[in-house]
C-alpha cells in the first residue's frame, strides 16, 4: 500500500514523549517525575465506594449517555458548593455531561463547536493534546505564548498579544487555567480581559479548569463567570486530578444546553459511555468535606516547594508554579540548551525523568531551554528525586 495509512495532520504528533520517557524511567529504574500522575491512590473511601458498585451491578452495562444521575447531580452541586457564590450554577439534567477523562472532553468539545478552518487561539506552551484535537476538527491553532520572566519566577501572559491574535476567523478560544505546564494561575484582571474579548467578538471560550483545586497562591475564578461568558463557555473538570484516579477517566463538561448538547452530539461518536461503576464512586468524591479538597493543596504545595528547593540546589532555573502539580525549570544555568537531548540524557546521568517543555509548543525554539517536573509524588521519592538531581 503506497498510501500512509495515517493522516496526514495526526502523523506529525506520533508517539508521544511521554511513552518514550516512561519507558526510558522502566528500562533504567529511575524515578519518573515526567508524566503527571500520582503514586498513590485516592481516598479510600472512594475506592471502596467504586467496589460497593461493582457488588452491586452498579455501572456494569452502559451508563446513560450523559453520565448517571447521581454524578451529573454532584457535578452541579460542587459547582454551586465552590463557585456558587460567584453565580454560577448548574442543571444537572441538562447542564452537566460525563465525559471519558478530560481529555475526551477536550476532543469532543473542538469536533463539536468548530468547523474547517476555524481559528483557535490557545495559551502556549499548552497540553498536547489541545493541537491534536484541532486537528482532528480540522481547525487551525493559533497560539499566544506564555513568557518567563526571570525577575518573578512566573510566566506571564501579553494580553496585547492575545487580543492581536484574534481575527476574523477566530471562533473560539481554549483557555487553561491553572496552566499546564507553566504553573500560571491566570489573574482576575487578565480573565476579564479575556472575557471581555470573547463577548465583544462573539467567540466561544473551551475552559480546561481540571486543576482547580491546584491552586497555591492566587485564587482559581472559573471564566465562565464572568459577565457575558456563561453562555458562550464550556467548562471542562475531572475526577483524575483532584482525586488521584487518573486510571479511571472520570471527566466533565458544564456549559449551557445548547452547547451540552453539541459536544455531547460529537462525545457519542467518540467513547459513546465510560466508567460506569467508577461515576458512582466519584459522584461520592465530590462530597467529600473541605477538609479534603484544602489537605489535597496543602499536601501538594509542601511537595512543589520539597522538589523546587530541590531543583534550585542542582543548578536549575526554577519557576516556582502557583499552580497544578508541574515545575518548569530552563537548563540553562547548567549549561544546557536542548531540552529533548538533556532530558534523554538524565536518567542516566542522574536517575530521574522529566519532560522537554518543547512538545507543549508550535514555536519550539520558545521552549528549548526548559523542562518540566512533574510533583504529584511521594515525599520521600521527590527528596531521592532531589538528591539524585545534584549529581549534575
Amino acid at each position: 500500500m503506497d498510501r500512509p495509512l495515517l493522516n496526514r495532520r495526526l502523523a506529525a504528533f506520533g508517539t508521544t514523549i511521554f511513552a518514550e520517557m516512561s519507558a526510558l524511567a522502566q528500562r533504567t529504574g529511575s524515578i519518573n517525575l515526567g508524566q503527571g500522575f500520582p503514586d498513590a491512590d485516592g481516598p479510600e473511601e472512594v475506592r471502596e465506594a467504586a467496589v460497593r458498585a461493582l457488588r452491586d451491578g452498579r455501572g456494569n452495562q452502559y451508563p446513560p449517555g450523559p453520565g448517571i444521575p447521581e454524578l451529573r447531580t454532584a457535578v452541579a452541586a460542587h459547582q454551586d458548593r465552590f463557585y456558587g457564590h460567584l453565580g454560577l450554577s448548574y442543571d444537572p439534567d441538562t447542564e452537566v455531561l460525563v465525559t471519558a477523562g478530560a481529555t475526551e472532553a477536550i476532543a469532543a468539545s473542538l469536533l463539536a463547536l468548530l468547523e474547517p478552518g476555524d481559528e483557535v487561539v490557545a495559551l502556549e506552551p499548552y497540553y498536547d493534546s489541545y493541537a491534536a484535537g484541532i486537528a482532528m476538527a480540522d481547525g487551525r491553532r493559533v497560539p499566544v505564548t506564555l513568557r518567563p520572566s526571570a525577575e518573578t519566577g512566573a510566566y506571564h501572559l501579553d494580553l496585547d498579544e492575545f487580543r492581536d491574535a484574534l481575527t476574523d476567523n477566530t471562533r473560539l478560544i481554549l483557555l487553561n487555567t491553572p496552566h499546564n505546564p507553566t504553573g500560571t494561575v491566570l489573574s482576575r484582571d487578565e480573565l476579564a480581559a479575556i472575557a471581555a474579548l470573547a463577548v465583544e467578538r462573539d467567540l466561544l471560550v473551551v475552559a480546561d479548569e481540571v486543576y482547580e483545586h491546584l491552586v497555591f497562591e492566587g485564587e482559581h475564578l472559573p471564566i465562565a463567570s464572568f459577565p457575558g461568558m456563561r453562555e458562550r463557555t464550556v467548562t471542562i473538570g475531572s475526577a483524575g486530578k483532584t482525586f488521584s484516579f487518573t486510571g479511571w477517566k472520570v471527566g466533565w463538561v458544564t456549559a449551557a444546553p445548547e452547547l451540552i448538547s453539541a459536544v455531547r452530539s460529537a462525545k457519542q461518536f467518540l467513547t459513546y459511555v465510560s466508567a460506569g461503576p467508577f461515576q458512582y464512586a466519584v459522584a461520592e468524591a465530590l462530597a467529600l468535606p473541605d477538609a479534603y479538597f484544602t489537605g489535597l493543596r496543602d499536601d501538594l504545595r509542601a511537595k512543589r516547594d520539597i522538589l523546587a528547593t530541590g531543583l534550585a540546589d542542582a543548578g536549575f532555573g526554577v519557576f516556582r508554579p502557583a499552580g497544578t502539580y508541574f515545575i518548569t525549570t530552563d537548563i540553562r544555568p547548567l549549561g544546557e540548551t536542548d531540552g529533548f537531548a538533556f532530558c534523554r540524557a538524565l536518567p542516566e546521568r542522574a536517575g530521574v525523568v522529566a519532560i522537554p517543555n518543547a512538545v507543549f509548543y508550535d514555536h519550539q525554539d520558545q521552549g528549548a531551554p526548559f523542562v518540566r517536573f512533574a510533583f504529584c509524588k511521594g515525599t520521600a521519592v521527590l527528596q531521592e528525586a532531589a538528591g539524585r538531581l545534584k549529581r549534575l
